[in-house]
């Protein structure tokens, strides 16, 4: 078979999934090939259920107030800078500089719009079928992929319409997974199936959720208190024409339309997200680590499982210690803060400070004078204490976050408290060095580094942008909204029919409730996937659980198995087909964090790298 330009189309690749991680797969494909000699035809297939080019997450036609939590000036899909030349793969804008050319108000260190960014990932998608080169053709399509085949090393990729693609490369970029419903989420659904007048949302994006169905005035419970738990409290006010009146600089007041449930939100901590720090860092920012290496960790445990809480933890808190102290010089030092700064970093080295007393006694002959902090007790400031009233527990939360906001508004790098909090974001690829593919025993990560660190770390270095927390205060002054409470317990009251919402913590705090919505993101697991294609995939053993067996209690992670980079499945069998790659979200627990969305600016992470090195196998097998 030939095209009209005389090349036999001898490689066919279909990406399943066009969100970030697929579309970077593309990009990185149509990049090498922009640099590559005279090469044989090559078909290639982007398909998606939801909208071609940028996915379920991000499409374009929901809601505005539905934003991201990263500044679009640290947001990027090309995989270089743009340059003197036309916008392609591998020389492009960011999403700041792309946003910006379409509407000048935009200023720096803006957070945009999930739909903002669903626009601007078609824009790399239209960029990247612009320059393909002769040879090359491309088919976008939007369907629903339910079954993968392999027959004499070709892949049947089966969509529900009924239409079958032949591939020789195959990349499952799914992205989030909608689980079937166990345990208590399961008791929820049933219970309101058999009564009247009650609802249950189960935990989905919040854009794709049935929340019009709750009435106004609705007792309402929202499970969980992270980034999809404010953007559904934002759902239910500001989407149903609340007004936010900003009465003075970063103070707002609420205005009610009327249409609002009453909303009681709670979680484990009890603590709202706290805010973003104002960002001060370049687009291209790069942090280096001093005291927390993953060289220096793997080199000391002779290639043993790592345990967590005492081999890593002890370094992440001192790389803390140490922005946090040197911080503190810096403003003290005032024009001179930068190179006192350096000063006390060198000399924290030279004198081989590993923890945080340590640090802390240097930064006296620095004229500073502070006590250390206990970082991941932040992430539970309610623990070990109780309350009176409802009154008396809010008046307690709003504290906290204002206080927290006050440190948030000085900024990532100059404030001692968020510029430390930061090193949780920053270290990111240090810490995957030392925890996939079992790099620790099975049980330190199941319950050190997903069952205590991750929730901490998620909720102090991971927070929505500072206006929504102002908002959120409002929205507690106004009644709109209260939090029942830390170690919130959901349940169900047969003898009312309602759902039930209440602390321990908290006298009076009990509520019966009408609705309940699960605001929590779901986590991976291969094992209750409701997708057709990962539950046939799975039957047939092609996808399989990965299990972290250090130890003596093997630990079932919900991702995906798959071979180092780039990124095989490993089947029931053990085999690995060469053409068949997964990435991303259904390998978390595998690998750690693949819930990243974008690249950065500057020099490449796993974001690209993954990408890249995926892009390059299957050009290699092409030909």
């Amino acid at each position: 078979m030939r095209d009209v330009n005389g090349y036999r189309h001898v490689h066919r690749i279909a990406v399943v999934g066009s969100g970030p991680r697929g579309l970077a797969v593309l990009e990185r494909i149509a990049a090498r090939l922009q640099n590559s000699a005279r090469h044989s035809g090559i078909d290639i297939h982007l398909i998606d259920s939801t909208e071609v080019g940028c996915g379920r997450i991000w499409r374009t036609d929901q809601d505005d107030l539905y934003r991201m939590n990263t500044v679009a000036d640290e947001v990027t899909m090309f995989s270089g800078p743009s340059d003197e030349g036309p916008v392609r793969p591998g020389a492009g804008p960011s999403l700041a500089e792309w946003w910006r050319a379409r509407d000048p108000r935009v200023g720096s260190n803006e957070y945009a719009p999930r739909r903002i960014y669903g626009r601007y990932l078609r824009f790399v998608l239209g960029a990247i079928k612009k320059t393909l080169p002769p040879g090359v053709s491309f088919e976008g399509i939007q369907g629903r992929v339910i079954d993968l085949v392999r027959e004499s090393e070709v892949f049947h990729v089966r969509l529900e319409s009924g239409r079958t693609i032949r591939a020789d490369s195959v990349v499952l970029a799914t992205g989030h997974g909608v689980p079937h419903l166990k345990g208590a989420e399961l008791a929820f659904e049933e219970f309101a199936a058999r009564r009247d007048g009650i609802q249950y949302v189960r935990s989905d994006s919040p854009a794709e959720m049935d929340l019009d169905a709750i009435p106004a005035g609705a007792p309402t419970g929202v499970i969980g208190l992270g980034l999809s738990a404010y953007d559904v409290i934002f759902s239910l006010t500001e989407g149903r024409q609340g007004k936010f009146l900003e009465v003075a600089e970063n103070e707002y007041s609420y205005q009610p339309s009327g249409h609002e449930p009453l909303i009681v939100a709670g979680s484990r901590s009890g603590l709202p997200l706290p805010g973003r720090g104002r960002n001060q860092k370049a687009p291209d920012y790069s942090y280096r680590p001093v005291l927390f290496k993953a060289e220096e960790i793997l080199g000391s445990s002779d290639g043993r499982p790592l345990d967590f809480r005492s081999q890593v933890v002890p370094s992440v808190l001192a790389e803390m210690h140490l922005v946090y102290f040197s911080t503190l010089v810096r403003g003290r030092a005032g024009a001179a803060g930068a190179s006192a700064q350096s000063a006390f970093v060198d000399a924290v080295k030279e004198r081989g400070a590993r923890d945080a007393r340590a640090i802390g006694e240097i930064a006296e002959a620095f004229g500073v004078h502070a006590e250390p902090v206990d970082f991941f007790a932040l992430a539970r400031p309610f623990d070990g204490l109780s309350y009176a009233s409802r009154e008396d527990f809010t008046g307690h939360v709003t504290a906290v976050l204002r206080e927290d906001l006050r440190h948030a508004e000085a900024g990532n790098l100059l404030d001692p408290l968020k510029a430390a909090l930061d090193v949780l974001r920053d270290t990111r690829s240090e810490m995957r060095k030392l925890v996939d593919f079992s790099g620790l025993t099975a049980q330190s990560h199941m319950k050190d580094f997903l069952g205590w660190f991750g929730p901490r770390s998620s909720l102090l270095s991971s927070g929505p942008p500072r206006k929504r927390v102002h908002q959120f205060l409002a929205l507690l002054e106004a009644g709109i909204v209260r939090i029942a409470g830390p170690d919130t317990r959901f349940g169900v009251c047969e003898s009312t029919g309602r759902f039930t919402v209440g602390s321990p913590a908290v006298a009076g705090s009990e509520t019966k409730l009408d609705a309940l919505v699960d605001a929590r993101v779901p986590g991976t697991d291969l094992s209750s996937d409701s997708s057709r294609l990962m539950g046939n995939l799975r039957e047939r053993g092609v996808l399989t659980e990965y299990v972290n067996s250090n130890g003596d209690d093997a630990f079932r992670t919900g991702g995906v198995a798959t071979t180092g980079s780039p990124f095989h499945p490993v089947a029931r069998d053990g085999s690995s087909p060469e053409g068949l790659h997964v990435l991303g979200i259904p390998t978390e627990n595998t690998r750690w964090f693949t819930f990243v969305g974008s690249g950065r600016p500057g020099p490449w992470a796993e974001f690209f790298n993954d990408a890249d090195a995926i892009a390059g196998h299957i050009l290699s097998r092409a030909g």
